[in-house]
């Protein structure tokens, strides 16, 4: 653990707990694309089988719990909570999802560290988390109304994104031997999806103006 590390997690977890505020307090998912958080609910499920049986720390555990209950219960509220339902715009939120799964799941079939279930899911996890806010770039895209805790949120899951790249590098400096490839490049591929909306958000930030994304 050092503080890139610390402070990509605490990141990734206020974007969470952001998304989550908006959810049960304003009733409302406007503006979330469904198609990301159903990517995401994947990413965690197929990373995390590990849960129950390889033990690294409470806190590795927690975090774990964490982001896997939160991925399924947004996706839950997105899909059957009868006020939160109303509020997805399923006719702007058209990116076909499904066509991401089976690309990065063949190619965690052929590119790994070693071929075992586990080990073929969790790159499988890592490909997939690399592309999984595509649908939701797009729907920000197509929206003319992006609400502050919409644009909060997808900035935050960017930064976390960042903040790994930081970690890594840190630790290439620091700990002999490390060297994880896939990951990295998979992060990389990530964060560079990420830099046309940290355009645009710092712009409307430096103006303040309500963010808008050119269509």
């Amino acid at each position: 653990m050092n503080i890139f590390r610390l402070a990509g997690d605490m990141t990734h977890l206020a974007s969470v707990l952001v998304l989550l505020l908006k959810i049960h307090t304003i009733k409302s998912c406007a503006g979330v694309s469904l198609k990301t958080q159903e990517l995401y609910a994947v990413v965690f499920a197929s990373r995390y089988l590990d849960i129950f049986t390889n033990y690294v720390s409470l806190y590795n555990t927690v975090m774990k719990l964490i982001f896997l209950g939160s991925s399924f219960s947004i996706v839950w509220y997105m899909r059957y909570h009868k006020v939160v339902r109303r509020s997805y715009d399923k006719d702007q939120d058209t990116f076909r999802h499904y066509f991401l799964v089976l690309p990065c799941l063949l190619l965690a079939l052929l590119i790994n560290e070693k071929f075992t279930f586990k080990e073929v899911m969790w790159t499988f996890s890592l490909y997939l988390e690399a592309v999984a806010i595509l649908p939701q770039l797009v729907l920000l895209q197509r929206t003319r109304n992006i609400d502050n805790l919409t644009g909060q949120y997808v900035f935050l899951l960017g930064a976390y994104r960042a903040l790994y790249i930081l970690n890594w590098i840190y630790r290439y400096f620091t700990e002999p031997h490390f060297v994880h490839w896939i990951t990295w490049i998979s992060g990389l591929v990530q964060t560079l999806l990420y830099a046309d909306f940290f355009y645009y958000y710092f712009q409307s930030w430096k103006n303040n103006q309500k963010l808008h994304l050119p269509a």
